[in-house]
């Protein structure tokens, strides 16, 4: 199983980006997915979340600003990040578990068996 992740880079403060995960070798299982971030010096935190069937769960720093998508014909994962701000600067990780639904966004990270090499996103004030 591989993810790769493309897509971040750099934005001002209230401008937008859109990561994308591509996944491959799942076949035919079902598999939740997410986004999740890192910054220097910080614990690893949960950005969102998208089930198999398409149940989304959002961390309270993303929540309103922030949405999920997958295309499951494509097996790509999408993040489209609007009103960014500076302390959404990060490393982004999508992340995938072999389960239907997803664990809780902010404390389940553990549970996810595949992790991609991630994207940074840097956002200037």
């Amino acid at each position: 199983v591989q993810l790769v992740e493309s897509g971040g880079g750099s934005a001002q403060a209230g401008g937008a980006l859109r990561l994308s995960c591509t996944a491959s070798g799942f076949g035919d299982s079902t598999y939740c997915t997410g986004w999740f971030r890192k910054a220097p010096g910080k614990e690893r935190e949960g950005g969102a979340t998208i089930g198999s069937v398409g149940r989304t769960s959002y961390g309270e720093s993303v929540n309103g600003r922030f949405t999920i998508s997958r295309d499951n014909a494509k097996n790509t994962l999408y993040l489209q990040m609007n009103s960014l701000l500076p302390e959404d600067t990060s490393m982004y990780m999508c992340a995938a578990a072999t389960r239907s639904s997803c664990p809780a966004v902010a404390t389940g990270s553990s549970q996810y068996s595949f992790w991609g090499q991630g994207t940074q996103v840097t956002v200037s004030s």
